[in-house]
């Protein structure tokens, strides 16, 4: 009896050991009811990556130790323990460590990435000498000078205002290549070549964007507001040459093998010089009536296509094939006019990639300028799908394949800009790239061109490891006046060991130009002890957008364990700016709190704005760290999942909502509403790349076309297309009447300066709008838009209705609109208690922290404004408030110096417009016309700016 007990509990043992390991492999353990219960896990099959599982043992462990992190740092349970528990009992070892395998960051282990476009070290100075620039040069010479405008906005981050760059740089475009690549950039940016069905040549209706008004030489001024005509797409290439008139004295037979071909031969002389001299010249040919063709290189059919040619100037009868042979024997005679007719006919033939990549190089030949313009433009429309093909690479990457393309006018600086950047945003470290650049870098031929290859050439070869080639790179980009290049020569200096010299030189930066927030930054990474958290806090006080500063404060408090306190930090920026490398950070000690519901919420809102994201420095999958985690929180239905998506929206959450909305996905990811509402937020959330992301996917779930159409509106509205995201909301409600297609074309209707009879007719659409079926989401919206117009034509009863309506269905930010009603009422003490309401529910309170201070005294305000600005630097009316009231009081240098201390980190249009009116008042016009020139070049038609502009520079000439 006793022998039996014992191999029984031996057996136990064996089995509870056995399981235990299994379990910890897998990252929990789980013993339910008695030692031999169910073997089972949910995670089983989802944990077999190596991703999740790579640990690198340390000399003292075994290579064939199966833990994924160190075993002295778990907390092994005894075998009594384990069966002193009762049958309920739940054993879990989900401690932070099953879920941090690699550890948390570390101070001494990371450093913000090196920016890749032109950093100015006074960039109103440079914004205000690139639009004099822009002033000064021809229309037709200012396509290069749009693109130099686009290089120095990048660092702004705006994708409209780069838009509109390359959208200038089109429509002063004057070449065919130039158009070619700008047309195809516009549709990159787009991204057009995500969208389901859609084709290369596909157009919008837009010159800009038209791949076939691309391929027509010349400049068109009024290109960026006119409506291409595709629909005549081929009319103007080779089908309308005039015949000319030539000397008809006889025929002359071509003899091609067994075949004859009769010619008239003075058509024939009338091609080019050559063939006039044979025919007519001292060559033996001129006395011959049968001309032997048979080693020329043309067919008969091809013959009988020159005659045809000669007799009609037309091509339209002949085979593909037949029009190659017609090219190479016009190159062969020098037929100029019948070689532009076959070069412009094959180009307005091809139709797709595949038949660009066999013509490209026959092209190339040929030396066929307009057909190779048309291979490159579909090549160029197809990316970033075909940037690894072997036929692309080869077209565009060796400095020989460059030199190809420049003997038809088909390299630039331009064109390698565009490619080089694609390459950067798909694999940033991969040979192509390196490539790229440095053929952008032979193509380089202004100093602003030169500084910008070799920078980027050296951000690059940094990420790859290539020191010495990259300290090259920068200090040549510095000498062609890139200053910030300065930082990439400390960078390898630091990675070679020479770390007291990288200090040297950004301390030097700081002391000869006026210290910005990225040189503190910039030396904290040199720095020790006391001086390093001094130039991170001084490049926050100065900048405080910039991200690095939160993470290392954020880390060093977990490396003191204080990570409740790392999580305070790190929330004081992800407020106001949504970054994936906070959101992960954040992730990461939520992880280390176990409050892993917080950590899910960060890791599936960083899945929305990077689907793909890597976590623990690209080693784990965050989608698949989702999956672990969800096995210790509690799952919700669907039903759960709307409950907290209304919670969410109504407290102004707005990550909260995009977490909600992800996992809704993943159990009904064709819901296209869903997407929709995904893009909504990443806009609020000024995402919006991934914004536009979402609404494809939108469109391409679709499954009926009213919907598509609605969709591929607020694509076309979003990118500043709204005469035709009106067209199609028009088309979508022919089709069937809903509350999206009502609503996008009441917003888009209501973008513009509403007279009375168009403010009704907005009225009319959103009250349509509200009769279609939809959730209270939307609904809350439209009421809230609906309120808005009312204020407008001073129905305040009506807004007030449409405000309280969607205060009941949850649409807390309809306070703001009540509040304004309140107010327009002269009820300011009801006004400033309906945003104390919006204060205390909505999480995001910067907005509303803003507008309550027009509702009271200065006092309050004051601390309103300041509250706003500490909540959300970005958000320019406080500076602008406080900025007027220090004019009010006469104190004119400190309102200047309110508003240029924003400025230094946001040169915003109406900041820069109410500097230089303070600059102006002061007499100081030099530095008023300065701004004025500055904020022109952000946006050159702003009415306000161009009326100080002129006012000033009277001042200025009567003044000198």
């Amino acid at each position: 009896m006793s022998t039996c007990t014992d191999s029984n509990e031996e057996r136990n043992i064996w089995n509870w050991k056995s399981r235990f390991v299994s379990l910890i492999c897998h990252y929990s353990l789980e013993l339910s009811h008695t030692m031999r219960g169910s073997r089972g896990f949910k995670l089983k099959d989802r944990c077999k990556t190596t991703q999740v599982h790579a640990y690198n043992p340390s000399s003292e462990t075994s290579t064939s130790n199966p833990f994924p992190f160190p075993i002295s740092k778990l907390h092994f349970p005894t075998i009594n323990s384990i069966l002193q528990e009762s049958a309920d009992s739940i054993i879990s070892l989900s401690t932070a460590e099953t879920f941090l395998p690699y550890g948390l960051p570390r101070t001494d282990s990371f450093e913000p990435p090196l920016e890749l476009c032109l950093k100015s070290v006074d960039f109103v100075e440079s914004l205000a000498e690139l639009y004099r620039k822009i002033q000064m040069t021809q229309d037709f010479d200012k396509s290069l000078v749009y693109l130099e405008q686009y290089a120095l906005l990048c660092s702004l981050g705006d994708p409209k205002l780069l838009r509109r760059c390359l959208q200038s740089a089109r429509q002063h475009a004057v070449d065919v290549h130039s158009k070619v690549v700008l047309s195809a950039w516009l549709r990159f940016e787009r991204r057009e070549d995500e969208l389901v069905g859609s084709s290369a040549l596909d157009c919008i209706g837009r010159v800009v964007e038209c791949p076939n008004a691309a391929l027509l030489h010349g400049y068109d001024p009024n290109s960026v507001f006119d409506h291409c005509l595709c629909s005549n797409q081929i009319s103007h290439f080779g089908n309308n040459f005039l015949s000319s008139e030539s000397e008809e004295d006889g025929v002359v037979c071509f003899c091609i093998g067994n075949e004859e071909v009769n010619c008239i031969r003075g058509k024939i002389a009338a091609l080019s010089a050559p063939l006039k001299s044979m025919l007519y010249g001292n060559f033996i040919e001129s006395d011959k009536q049968r001309i032997d063709f048979t080693h020329v290189g043309i067919s008969a059919d091809g013959m009988r296509a020159v005659d045809f040619f000669t007799r009609t100037r037309r091509l339209d009868s002949c085979s593909p094939n037949v029009l190659l042979e017609l090219l190479s024997f016009a190159n062969r005679f020098c037929c100029e006019e019948m070689k532009s007719a076959c070069d412009c006919y094959l180009a307005s033939l091809l139709s797709d990639i595949d038949e660009a990549l066999v013509l490209i190089d026959y092209a190339l030949e040929e030396r066929a300028h307009l057909l190779v313009a048309s291979c490159l433009q579909l090549m160029l429309r197809e990316l970033p799908g075909y940037l690894y093909n072997p036929k692309v690479l080869n077209t565009f990457c060796s400095s020989e394949a460059r030199e190809r393309l420049a003997t038809v006018g088909q390299a630039s600086f331009l064109l390698y800009y565009f490619l080089s950047q694609v390459a950067i945003e798909d694999n940033m470290v991969s040979k192509v790239t390196v490539m790229l650049l440095e053929r952008l870098k032979e193509c380089a031929n202004e100093r602003w061109q030169k500084a910008l290859a070799l920078h980027q050439l050296g951000c690059v070869l940094l990420e790859r490891k290539d020191y010495k080639e990259a300290q090259h790179c920068f200090e040549m980009a510095i000498e062609a006046g890139n200053i910030y290049s300065i930082v990439g020569v400390a960078r390898t200096k630091l990675k070679q060991g020479q770390m007291f010299l990288a200090y040297e030189l950004i301390n030097d930066i700081i002391i000869k130009y006026k210290p910005m927030g990225w040189m503190y930054q910039e030396r904290s990474l040199y720095s020790l002890g006391k001086q390093k958290i001094l130039d991170v806090n001084e490049a926050t006080r100065l900048d405080p957008t910039l991200t690095f500063p939160y993470k290392y404060r954020a880390i060093a408090m977990v490396e003191d364990s204080q990570i409740e306190a790392a999580v305070t930090e790190i929330n004081r920026i992800v407020d106001f700016k949504v970054s994936p490398d906070c959101i992960e950070l954040r992730a990461w000690c939520f992880i280390a709190l176990e409050d892993y519901q917080s950590a899910i919420r960060d890791i599936r809102a960083l899945l929305t704005l990077e689907p793909n994201f890597m976590m623990f420095h690209g080693k784990v999958r965050a989608d698949h760290l989702v999956e672990l985690l969800s096995q210790h929180v509690q799952p919700w239905s669907p039903a759960d999942c709307w409950m907290q998506l209304y919670d969410r929206w109504s407290f102004v959450d707005d990550i909260g909502s995009l977490s909600v909305i992800y996992q809704m996905l993943i159990n009904d990811p064709g819901r296209s509403v869903l997407r929709f509402r995904q893009s909504l937020l990443l806009l609020r959330l000024n995402c919006q790349k991934a914004a536009m992301r979402s609404l494809r996917l939108a469109r391409n779930h679709s499954t009926s076309k009213y919907e598509k159409l609605v969709y591929e509106g607020w694509i076309l509205y979003d990118t500043g297309h709204r005469e035709e995201a009106l067209a199609k909301a028009e088309e979508s409600i022919s089709i069937q009447r809903s509350f999206e297609a009502f609503f996008l074309k009441a917003y888009a209707l209501a973008d513009t300066t509403l007279d009375s009879e168009s403010s009704s007719y907005v009225i009319q659409l959103l009250e349509e709008a509200l009769k279609c079926p939809s959730d209270g989401l939307r609904k809350g919206q439209a009421l809230n838009n609906l309120g808005s117009i009312y204020v407008d034509c001073n129905k305040l009863d009506l807004a007030a209705d449409c405000y309280v309506s969607a205060l009941e269905i949850k649409h807390t930010r309809a306070h703001q609109g009540l509040a304004r009603v309140y107010h327009l009422k002269n009820d300011r003490k009801a006004a400033y208690e309906e945003m104390t309401k919006l204060i205390d529910k909505a999480q995001n309170k910067a907005s509303a922290y803003e507008k309550r201070s027009e509702y009271c005294d200065r006092d309050m305000a004051n601390n309103d404004l300041s509250m706003a600005t500490q909540l959300d630097p970005l958000r320019t009316y406080p500076y602008r408030y406080r900025a007027a009231v220090l004019m009010d009081d006469q104190r004119e240098t400190e309102a200047v110096e309110e508003l240029t201390r924003a400025i230094s980190f946001k040169p915003d249009l109406q900041m820069l417009n109410l500097r230089a009116a303070f600059h102006e008042s002061m007499t100081d016009f030099s530095r008023a016309l300065q701004d004025c020139e500055a904020a022109l070049c952000l946006d050159s038609n702003h009415k306000d700016t161009l009326d100080l502009y002129s006012r000033t520079r009277i001042q200025a000439r009567q003044n000198t």
